[in-house]
């Protein structure tokens, strides 16, 4: 996930706004929590974070991808049940906690479920899977509303599977969401 120092820098550099929780402590939002995911961000500013880190925002397929770690048919990154040990959600700790303060995944990512609800590239369909393709889908050409994945601090345990999807207007901000990058490789 992409911490309140990183997007910080990214500020500072393009004069892009902070985000809309920054300086909030119960967000744990702004410099005093350096390594904690920053929240408040729509996914318009994710989207230009990761253009200016040389990155891009995962598609919803390689975002559930990754979250699986390797294991199929299993409803958390980790297995089929989750706790307080293996992720941050309602309930478990209050606010967010640092990037990676729980155990990796099979593929070793961090924060797959929990701690911060992420944006994903993505347009949302809630019917796209049933006619997408099978390999590698790319999701909707268009639409309103932006995809996230992940579940977070202020989500439900079921909302950290790797498989529950919801969306938001790109243009909002949420105290639960921020965001991860991706790079492609050759």
């Amino acid at each position: 996930e992409v911490s309140n120092a990183m997007y910080y820098e990214f500020c500072m550099e393009t004069g892009r706004s902070l985000p809309e929780f920054w300086g909030m402590d119960n967000f744990r939002s702004g410099l005093k929590f350096p390594d904690h995911p920053v929240c408040g961000v729509t996914w318009i500013d994710a989207n230009k974070y990761a253009e200016w880190a040389g990155k891009r925002l995962p598609t919803e397929a390689e975002w559930e991808y990754a979250a699986r770690g390797g294991l199929e048919q299993k409803n958390y990154p980790n297995g089929d049940e989750v706790d307080s040990t293996l992720a941050n959600y309602y309930g478990a700790y209050g606010h967010a906690l640092p990037v990676g303060s729980f155990p990796a995944n099979g593929y070793g990512l961090h924060d797959m479920a929990g701690n911060a609800v992420e944006w994903v590239n993505d347009f949302y369909a809630r019917d796209y899977y049933l006619e997408s393709p099978e390999d590698n889908p790319p999701g909707p050409m268009y639409g309103k509303r932006r995809v996230i994945r992940g579940g977070g601090w202020r989500s439900g345990i079921g909302c950290n599977s790797c498989w529950f999807r919801q969306s938001l207007r790109p243009y909002w901000v949420d105290m639960n969401v921020g965001f991860r990058c991706v790079k492609d490789i050759d």
